[in-house]
């Protein structure tokens, strides 16, 4: 059950649930998409996912006044994530690649996300979080806990992987 049914459940929302009823709908999907392309696993990213929006939902406050509070949603899911990933190394490795469960359009988005399934995961984090999400080499920095600086070098790594894989298509 999502935040948003269990909140329909329990019976109309007023003011500042509403805002973030709206933030929801709006940035869910996005949030979801953006943690499932960095862990590699749409279940935990769902679970990832939900667990930023409930967090978000509880400090709406603080969070609604933020730049970017999808950002701040995809930095607290993704921390959760690498916490579990933590809890759960000892038992079975995480994969570096992705499942081939990513529904793509089109053949171009499929050679992109094939290209970027194959960056190690460091890498992909940061792609996803500055292209996709949109957010500032700072905002990134924070989002993964590592210095602007690696963020950046990441980034032009990634991307130089990510443009030879997909001239190798072409």
């Amino acid at each position: 059950m999502t935040l948003i049914q269990a909140r329909q459940r329990a019976g109309p929302v007023e003011g500042a649930d509403s805002s973030f009823e709206a933030f929801y709908r709006a940035q869910v999907d996005r949030v979801y998409r953006a943690l499932t392309l960095s862990v590699g696993n749409p279940d935990l990213a769902r679970e990832a996912t939900d667990e930023g929006m409930s967090r978000a939902y509880a400090r709406w406050d603080t969070v609604s006044e933020l730049d970017n509070p999808g950002g701040w949603v995809f930095r607290v899911g993704f921390n959760w994530a690498c916490s579990r990933w933590r809890k759960l190394r000892r038992e079975r490795p995480m994969p570096d690649q992705l499942p081939g469960v990513v529904e793509q359009p089109d053949p171009a988005a499929t050679d992109a996300i094939q290209a970027l399934a194959l960056l190690p995961r460091p890498q992909r984090a940061v792609v996803v979080c500055r292209i996709l999400l949109g957010l500032s080499t700072a905002e990134t920095a924070t989002a993964l806990g590592v210095a602007e600086g690696t963020v950046k070098s990441r980034l032009a790594r990634g991307l130089a992987a990510l443009r030879d894989a997909v001239s190798k298509e072409s």
